[in-house]
């Protein structure tokens, strides 16, 4: 049974029973304290923690999710990916132990024929939590399982929390006998690799303190409302309904390896090394083709790092396998083929998708090259050192500014004999993950615990959003937090975070930003509101300091935005729309919007090219955009269901989280996208809309920076006096400026030359007098000695290579000059071949001068260059070059 088919049952089963089909979300997590979704559960943990209500009391999904702890694992074992589909049935408040036993069982074992899975029963063992007496009589007495194939397990197996304070409960675990092959019997307390787990069933009925681990924390007592949360993996039951090994071998990975045997010429089950790399180009590629549908770009940070780091360790375990040339395109295809079976819209979004991958691959070709020059340096310098381990911030630094993978940096270290600093390289990568999710969290919670948001939320409902119909209005204040802790009352001068019932503020989110304003009590308190956001769904938390007075919970307020902010900023929103359009209008469908920022007067827009945009379309986009102005477009918003919006071709932007119901922007006949933000009524409210260009933020993405309204008019105003000035200073009109301009930067550009070509000859006359007054150390004819400061790189290597060309060829000959540029000291020396068969390498001779300098250098044993920062070191320098030349002869 294919894997697609496992899908389509599944959802089917569970609709056919009364459950609501939840679509898949998008990997990228709602959730600060996650980057991708991770588990099944996920889309559904506000219905689980109490902070959003159900859609209804039965839902079903097939949620995708990337694992990505144990990356370096992938491949090493077949157990271990970081892409995997969860399969979930879901109840909050409906059916519980006995309900969600049946529906497992039912589905697994009935026939194909009928519906089902056709699992053996007798193949079925099961686990329940350690004293779940009633889901053991359930399996034993309602189900018909043999006592003897129910086994009971601890708190570290059968027992689930969020491992946070909050729902938990036991669970109930099917494993399937993949028979003696797989090791000894006794079921799945003795041996997990024969009795895999297919399915756990996760009975959500108490509530847990705060502790640490798995096990350490105390049961509070039982839930209100009992829920059930179940999960089977796809792989696994792909691996046994499809008779084969391991995951790696079924339908939708083994394709991804066959494709990879064909550029590769190796096969599968040939070699232990090449078995690995395989398994890390099958995982890998689908992950990145997930990803990337998904609306992730590779990047250094977050997501995008993760995207970046699973791409180029496929990219490189193609090369351990002998593929010379790109490979991504066709392992893209095949994932795309199918994947796409279950997944349409990578289908429908192929050509974008091989955008961004094929971008990345041409990317890491390059930075391979210029990563191994960098390892190379670093390898000699610790070596130079007498060292033997490469620092970790080295590690690190190939990494993170590179790409350069850490087991590639491992690898070639080991070959030169060097151990490499990896708790150092882990503890750097550790601190800027870290970094990022704590900017993340910090960001939506000021960090606040997200627990007295929830509270809050809990005792006074989500807060009503008034600020599309009016700017100001009457609320109340429900939730008051000073520092982070939920406090009564707040004095003059405190920061604080307010909550009110009802809000005109507008909180950040859909790349707009936050209104501000002034809340005002009865009482004659002043809160002045800088920013606005929503930690948790459905909750706007102002934040602000208390001007005047004194502001208590549940006191009447009046809350009023900065109106002019506001419009500023609307202006901004609606012009990203249109700006979203017309480039999809001149680059196609690929240029999906992959970020925005809206602020008073200006924007910037992110979208997917793989190139730059040309300046002339560019100038055609920002035409069509200001047409559009001049039309007086009106602007309008609707609320509609997901699938009617979808219906009227309304654009998504990546990354976003839907409900059911949506809300529709539509300009005219121009633009239609979901969003929740603010706009214009008109589009001849914009008055203007002045693109500045646009420049690349990473792979595969754009970004584009505009000025809307009264900035607009003032940049081109500025530009305009620029322009005046211009003419006054040439001569010309305006029309003539680039011409006339030109002309004199080229004459400027011919003197310089020609300034160079004589500072050059003057250089280079010094090459017969130095020649003449070389050293003599023992037989080795020595020039050592300083050039004139501003002397370039290039020159000075032409006059050392000038001066040891006239020592006569049969004499061991050794060349070192110094000079300073731009402040720094620079070095070239050059041996010829006499010299060297006197074991004098100019590589040694300028990794010892370089050393002396306070920097580095390189070379070959005929001619090395280095530099360094320290130009009153420079006679040391000489110094030690003379004294290795003694010492080497």
């Amino acid at each position: 049974m294919e894997s697609a088919e496992i899908r389509r049952r599944w959802l089917s089963f569970f609709e056919e029973r009364g459950h609501a089909v939840v679509p898949s979300a998008s990997l990228i997590a709602d959730d600060p304290t996650l980057l991708l979704v991770n588990a099944g559960m996920v889309p559904f943990k506000p219905y689980f923690l109490g902070e959003t209500k159900p859609p209804a009391p039965r839902a079903t999904s097939v949620q995708k999710c990337v694992r990505t702890p144990d990356i370096e694992e992938v491949g090493k074992t077949t157990r271990h990916g970081t892409f995997f589909q969860m399969c979930g049935n879901f109840s909050f408040g409906d059916y519980f132990k006995e309900g969600a036993i049946k529906y497992a069982w039912e589905l697994l074992t009935s026939s194909v024929a009928d519906g089902g899975y056709g699992l053996e029963p007798e193949k079925l063992w099961i686990t329940v939590y350690l004293d779940d007496d009633e889901a053991e009589t359930i399996w034993r007495d309602v189900i018909g399982v043999p006592a003897e194939r129910i086994q009971r397990l601890g708190k570290k197996d059968n027992f689930w929390s969020m491992g946070v304070p909050g729902p938990c409960g036991p669970c109930s675990e099917i494993n399937y006998d993949r028979g003696p092959e797989f090791g000894v019997e006794g079921g799945p307390a003795v041996n997990d690799e024969r009795y895999v787990e297919i399915w756990n069933l996760v009975f959500m009925q108490y509530e847990r303190g705060a502790g640490d681990g798995k096990e350490d924390f105390p049961i509070l007592g039982e839930l209100p409302s009992k829920n059930i949360d179940t999960g089977l993996g796809l792989e696994r039951l792909a691996m046994i309904l499809q008779g084969v090994q391991n995951m790696y071998e079924t339908d939708t990975l083994r394709v991804v390896m066959d494709k990879a045997t064909e550029l590769t010429g190796v096969r599968y089950g040939a070699a232990h090394g090449t078995d690995v790399s395989m398994r890390v180009v099958a995982d890998h590629m689908r992950t990145s083709v997930m990803l990337i549908g998904d609306g992730v770009t590779p990047g250094n940070e977050g997501r995008g790092y993760v995207l970046r780091r699973i791409m180029r360790r496929a990219i490189r375990n193609m090369r351990l396998m002998g593929a010379t040339g790109p490979v991504v395109q066709d392992l893209v295809d095949v994932v795309i083929n199918t994947m796409g079976q279950q997944y349409p819209e990578l289908v429908t979004d192929r050509k974008r998708i091989e955008t961004v991958a094929l971008a990345e691959e041409a990317r890491f070709l390059k930075t391979l090259n210029a990563g191994s020059n960098v390892l190379d340096s670093a390898v000699t310098e610790t070596k130079a050192a007498g060292g033997t381990v490469l620092a970790g911030d080295k590690a690190f630094l190939l990494h993170d500014t590179w790409g350069f993978p850490i087991d590639l940096t491992l690898e070639i270290a080991a070959e030169q004999g060097l151990s490499v600093d990896e708790p150092g390289f882990r503890r750097l990568m550790q601190e800027q993950r870290d970094k990022a999710k704590a900017d993340a969290k910090a960001k939506k919670t000021g960090h606040a615990d997200v627990a007295s948001y929830r509270e809050i939320a809990d005792s006074a409902g989500a807060t009503e959003f008034t600020g599309y119909a009016t700017n100001q209005g009457e609320s109340t204040i429900v939730g008051l937090l000073v520092n982070g802790v939920s406090a009564p009352a707040a004095s003059e001068g405190d920061d604080v975070e307010v909550v009110l019932d009802r809000t005109p503020f507008y909180a950040e989110g859909g790349g707009q930003l936050a209104d501000q304003g002034r809340i005002k009590l009865d009482s004659g308190a002043v809160i002045v509101v800088r920013d606005v956001q929503q930690p948790v769904p459905g909750v706007s938390v102002h934040k602000g300091s208390v001007q005047v007075g004194e502001v208590t919970v549940g006191a009447s307020a009046y809350a009023a935005i900065d109106v002019n902010r506001r419009r500023a900023i609307a202006r901004a929103h609606s012009a990203t729309h249109l700006t979203h359009q017309a480039l999809r209008d001149a680059l196609g469908p690929t240029a999906a919007q992959a970020g925005s920022e809206n602020s008073p007067g200006r924007f910037r827009f992110d979208f997917g090219s793989p190139n730059a945009v040309p300046g002339t379309v560019l100038t055609d986009v920002e035409q069509k955009i200001n047409d559009v102005l001049s039309r007086e477009l009106d602007v309008t918003a609707e609320i509609m269901s997901i699938d009617e919006a979808k219906k009227q071709g309304a654009i998504a932007e990546f990354g976003e989280k839907y409900g059911e119901r949506v809300r529709v922007v539509t300009i005219g006949d121009f633009s239609k996208e979901l969003c929740g933000g603010t706009h214009v009524g008109n589009t001849a409210q914009l008055g203007l809309v002045k693109l500045l260009g646009e420049s690349s933020i990473g792979s595969g993405v754009r970004r584009v920076e505009a000025l809307v309204g009264v900035d607009a008019y003032n940049f081109l105003a500025k530009e305009h006096t620029v322009v005046a000035q211009l003419q006054e200073l040439v001569k010309g009109r305006p029309e003539e400026l680039p011409e006339k301009i030109s002309s004199m930067l080229g004459k400027l550009k011919d003197a310089e030359k020609e300034i160079e070509k004589f500072r050059a000859e003057k250089v280079l006359q010094a090459a017969a007098g130095l020649a003449e007054n070389a050293q003599d150390i023992r037989g080795v004819a020595l020039v050592v000695g300083t050039v004139p400061d501003g002397t370039g790189a290039d020159d000075l290597r032409k006059l050392v290579l000038d001066v040891r060309g006239r020592i006569q060829g049969d004499r061991p000959a050794v060349v070192a000059l110094f000079t300073t540029a731009n402040g720094r000291p620079l070095t070239v020396i050059a041996t010829n071949e006499a010299a060297r068969e006197r074991g004098l390498k100019a590589g040694d001779l300028v990794r010892t001068a370089a050393k002396t300098l306070g920097g580095g250098g390189g070379g070959k044993p005929d001619v090395a260059q280095g530099g360094g920062q320290n130009p009153a070191a420079v006679p040391d320098a000489i110094a030690a070059v003379e004294r290795l030349v003694v010492e080497t002869v």
